[in-house]
C-alpha cells in the first residue's frame, strides 16, 4: 500500500499542476460562464482541467474510480477512489475573487488517505497522506494549541441550513465566547486551520468533492474534521464542523445539545 499511496501522491501533485496551469490561463484571459441545472456556475477552466486532472490520476492509477464534479463517476465501488472537484469555488471564479481551488483525493475502502489542495492565484498548494503529516509547499503544518473558546477563531461558509434550526442559537453562542469571527470560506479556512490560523470551520452546505483532500489536510496537522453531528466524513456527508481537539469537542457539546432539546 506504501507504494502505491506514494505514486498516487505523486500524480495528485502532478494533476494539481495541469489544473492550475488551465485556471490561470483563463484567470488571466476570461471566460464565459455557463449555469448548470442546479443553477450553479461552471465554465470550460472547471471541464478542462477535469479532464487534465483524470488523464493523469488514470494513467498512474488505472485500477481507482474516479468521482469528479464536472464528469460523474465512473464506479464508486473500487477499492480506490479519486475524488475531484477540478475548481472548488467557481462562484468566486467568475467573480474575480482568487479563493477558488482545485481538490484531489483518495479514499481506499471508504476511507481517506490522501488529499491534496491547489489554490494558484492565492498562492498555496498543501497535501497530507495518512500518517504521514500535512505539509504547505513542502513544509510540515500543525494546527493550533488553542484550547478555550475565549481564544478561538472561528470561520463559517455556506450555512444556509443552519439557519433554520435551533444549531443557528448555537452558532451564535459560540461567536459571542470566541475570540474572532470570519467567514473566509471554501478552502482558505481549511487551509488556515491546519497551519494554525483558525481554530474552528462550520458549513452546513458542502458535498464530498469540497472538502475531501482537506479533511485528510486538517486531520493529518493534528485537527478533528467530522460532520456536523460528529458523524465520520463520507460520499453523503453535507456539512462539516473542524477544528483543534479542544475547540472542535467544546462545539460538538453544544451543537449535539441543540439537536437532542
Amino acid at each position: 500500500m506504501t507504494d502505491t499511496l506514494d505514486k498516487a501522491l505523486a500524480a495528485a501533485r502532478d494533476a494539481a499542476g495541469a489544473a492550475a496551469d488551465i485556471i490561470l490561463h483563463y484567470w488571466r484571459n476570461g471566460v464565459d460562464v455557463i449555469t448548470k441545472g442546479d443553477d450553479t456556475p461552471v465554465t470550460v477552466a472547471d471541464r478542462e482541467s477535469e479532464l487534465a486532472i483524470r488523464e493523469i490520476l488514470s494513467r498512474a492509477l488505472p485500477e481507482a474510480g474516479i468521482y469528479g464534479e464536472e464528469y460523474g463517476a465512473d464506479d464508486t465501488s473500487r477499492e480506490w477512489l479519486w475524488l475531484v472537484d477540478p475548481l472548488d469555488g467557481t462562484k468566486s471564479f467568475v467573480r474575480r475573487t482568487p479563493f477558488f481551488a482545485t481538490e484531489i483525493a483518495l479514499m481506499h475502502r471508504g476511507e481517506l488517505v490522501l488529499g491534496v489542495s491547489s489554490a494558484p492565484v492565492y498562492g498555496e498548494r498543501m497535501w497530507a497522506v495518512k500518517g504521514r503529516g500535512a505539509y504547505l509547499d513542502g513544509e510540515q503544518v500543525h494546527v493550533a494549541d488553542t484550547a478555550a473558546l475565549s481564544q478561538a477563531v472561528i470561520s463559517t461558509g455556506n450555512v444556509k441550513t443552519l439557519t433554520t434550526d435551533a444549531r443557528w442559537g448555537v452558532l451564535g453562542e459560540l461567536i459571542r465566547e470566541s475570540n474572532r469571527i470570519r467567514g473566509y470560506g471554501d478552502f482558505c479556512h481549511y487551509h488556515l486551520l491546519a497551519r494554525g490560523g483558525v481554530d474552528l470551520v462550520i458549513e452546513s452546505d458542502v458535498n464530498i468533492l469540497d472538502i475531501a483532500a482537506l479533511a485528510v489536510i486538517v486531520r493529518e496537522a493534528g485537527g478533528v474534521f467530522t460532520q456536523l453531528d460528529g458523524g465520520p466524513i463520507g460520499l453523503e456527508s453535507r456539512g462539516v464542523l473542524a477544528g483543534t481537539p479542544a475547540i472542535h469537542a467544546a462545539a460538538l457539546a453544544r451543537l449535539h445539545g441543540a439537536t437532542m432539546a
